[in-house]
């Protein structure tokens, strides 16, 4: 039986929009569980990247709580969020946001030394996550700016992963990427997870999401379904049949 690490009740979020309220989560109950791969998927605007940010502890709910590994991270504060994200989960989005002025490798560091303040070790798991990720030393010596869109995401892997984090979430992680580089981003993520890592993503691509071994599929602000892929087998045509039924039956 899988072992439950984050879960939600009567999750929602109210925006205030010119005077009017727009309610983009509506009364969510969700179980997500350790090992797994989860997709988020939706049309744009059914609340996708609110769910993920809410979940992460990145944006606070507007009612419900959120409990990760039985701690009620929705009663929270800002600094103690703060800690528990920096602790606990990783973070990789479209946008990359790495420092320019500083090095590949200094990029990471600073994320690995707020935690963990035995630098030899921090730059042990740099380099070992570097390896896993196909980056050699002379990439981890560049500048953001001297690298390639892809080399930056991967980059973004390591830094997200360089503190050991219980769940990944990835936002359009291969949203700004072509076909053949954001294939080989999947292709790292898969390799984790397969490893064990723990992973939420957010994607309106079909190819990324048949990555995932659960699609949950969203609808104004409400969870509509979801389907079960199973392990992740490459080029697996009943796979692809089964996620293309499961979105044309949720309307997608």
């Amino acid at each position: 039986m899988k072992e439950t690490l984050i879960k939600t009740e009567n999750l929602s979020k109210t925006f205030s929009r010119e005077g009017a309220l727009s309610h983009v989560l509506k009364n969510i109950d969700l179980q997500l569980y350790k090992g797994d791969f989860t997709v988020i998927m939706g049309a744009s605007g059914a609340g996708k990247s609110t769910l993920l940010y809410a979940l992460s502890g990145m944006d606070a709910p507007s009612l419900g709580t959120i409990s990760f590994n039985g701690t009620v991270i929705s009663d929270l504060n800002s600094d103690q969020l703060a800690v528990f994200r920096r602790e606990h989960c990783g973070f990789v989005f479209q946008q990359i946001y790495l420092i320019d002025t500083m090095s590949v490798m200094d990029n990471v560091l600073a994320s690995g030394l707020l935690v963990n303040k035995n630098k030899k070790g921090v730059i042990s798991r740099a380099k070992e996550l570097f390896e896993a990720v196909d980056l050699d030393a002379a990439t981890q010596k560049k500048f953001p700016t001297q690298i390639s869109g892809g080399e930056a995401q991967r980059v973004g892997m390591v830094r997200a992963l360089i503190n050991s984090p219980e769940i990944l979430f990835a936002d359009e992680p291969t949203g700004a990427l072509n076909s053949k580089t954001g294939r080989h981003v999947l292709d790292v993520l898969t390799k984790f997870n397969e490893a064990g890592q723990s992973v939420v993503m957010v994607t309106h691509d079909i190819r990324s999401a048949r990555r995932g071994n659960r699609i949950l599929y969203l609808k104004d602000g409400s969870v509509l379904g979801e389907c079960d892929l199973g392990t992740y087998v490459p080029d697996d045509k009943k796979r692809h049949e089964k996620l293309s039924v499961f979105l044309q039956e949720m309307g997608w």
